[in-house]
């Protein structure tokens, strides 16, 4: 079963969008790997954290490791879901205004 197109205002944002297209094909990213992939830094990638939580669309976990505390962040089933979707309609309008769909 597909998605059902539907846009996200909390997934739109450019680095939001990044950090979910990372974390979809993965069980889990450490936010250092996140962080260095998105070149962004610490601040700004937890202010982008956050907004997903509290959207339901990742989760946090911090776990002990070589003495240090480190976060892992996971996407949710309601994230994944909303990705997807969000993708979709994405992938819709490109097709609304595509050049290809005028000429018919």
């Amino acid at each position: 079963m597909s998605p059902h197109p539907r846009f996200d205002r909390v997934i739109h944002e450019p680095n939001r969008l990044q950090i979910c297209a990372l974390l979809t094909p993965r069980p889990s990213m450490e936010f250092a790997e996140l962080r260095d992939e998105l070149g962004l830094a610490d601040a700004a990638l937890s202010k982008h954290l956050k907004a997903l939580e509290t959207a339901g669309y990742v989760t946090l976990r911090k776990a002990l490791s070589d003495g240090r505390i480190r976060t892992s962040v996971a996407i949710t089933p309601a994230g994944r879901e909303a990705v997807c979707g969000h993708v979709s309609e994405l992938q819709r309008l490109a097709r609304v205004v595509s050049p290809r769909s005028r000429a018919r």
